[in-house]
């Protein structure tokens, strides 16, 4: 063969070892644990990516939903220190402080502790991507909260039957040092009319609605949180004003974030932070 025969033949293999490269899957990447408390996920990568500033409030301004918040901490506590814990599915009314409160309730325990409880979030849509992840964590020195804001699934997804697995259902199960915390608005994760078209049209109706709202139960603590009452409402304004030291006439912050309030058309936690967000600028302060 000639020279030039040889380069041809050289030229395309390099070609195809480059298209090989491209196509394989990356390695997954241990994470440094002791760079932050927090991740997020990144599939992409296989990868955690530290978060060194978590958006979050004090626990103790999160008002109105005071027996949640004491079921939340003690499971909370519990796992921290290795023992038993459920999964959590934090469900109910939009604005109510889901979220806010597993972010609080991870920094209220992290509190003092010489080996820290991580939280690592996963979005929404890369819950099919949960068995490589658990591959990750179950190899870590720390315990770690597995955490999902705003789940939920549309008729045609079926990436729910990933989370089902993960959680309890495969052979090896759910890892001891990972419990897993998600918030949505909806009850069974899935929309109702969705469960409905599964009864209308299977041939075992209670069977279909069963495989769907199963997955609900694969949490073992369902905490509801519901509209908040007008004093609830105003509690919180209260605390966040003596909390960031607002200086303003009590009973005219009152008025006004009740004006604020039906603006909005609506009484919550987020509505209140808002207002709260509003009357700071008004006031030249950061919060």
């Amino acid at each position: 063969m000639d020279e030039d025969g040889v380069k041809s033949i050289l030229t395309e293999l390099r070609r195809i070892a480059d298209a090989l490269e491209r196509q394989a899957r990356p390695v997954a990447v241990v994470p440094g644990w002791a760079s932050a408390d927090c991740f997020v996920w990144n599939p992409g990568q296989l990868a955690l990516a530290p978060v060194p500033r978590v958006n979050r409030v004090d626990l103790s301004l999160i008002r109105g939903v005071d027996h949640v918040k004491t079921i939340l901490l003690e499971n909370s506590k519990r796992f921290a220190e290795g023992f038993a814990a459920n999964n959590v599915l934090l469900w109910g009314a939009r604005g109510m402080g889901k979220s806010s409160l597993v972010k609080a309730i991870h920094a209220d325990i992290n509190r003092g502790r010489d080996n820290p409880l991580k939280l690592v979030e996963v979005h929404r849509e890369d819950i099919s991507t949960l068995p490589e992840l658990m591959e990750i964590l179950k190899t870590a020195p720390h315990q770690v909260i597995l955490f999902c804001d705003d789940l939920s699934f549309d008729n045609d997804d079926t990436s729910y039957k990933s989370l089902k697995a993960a959680l309890d259902g495969g052979v090896e199960g759910r890892p001891d040092n990972v419990v897993f915390y998600a918030t949505s608005n909806r009850r069974h994760l899935l929309p109702r009319n969705m469960i409905e078209n599964e009864q209308s049209t299977a041939i075992n109706p209670s069977e279909a609605v069963e495989e769907k709202v199963s997955l609900s139960d694969r949490f073992g603590l369902w905490l509801g949180f519901h509209k908040c009452s007008q004093d609830d409402y105003l509690a919180m304004i209260d605390g966040y004003a003596d909390y960031f030291g607002l200086e303003m006439d009590r009973d005219a912050m009152r008025h006004a974030a009740l004006e604020w309030s039906t603006t909005r058309g609506s009484r919550s936690g987020r509505v209140a932070w808002q207002f709260v967000q509003d009357i700071a600028g008004k006031l030249g302060k950061k919060l």
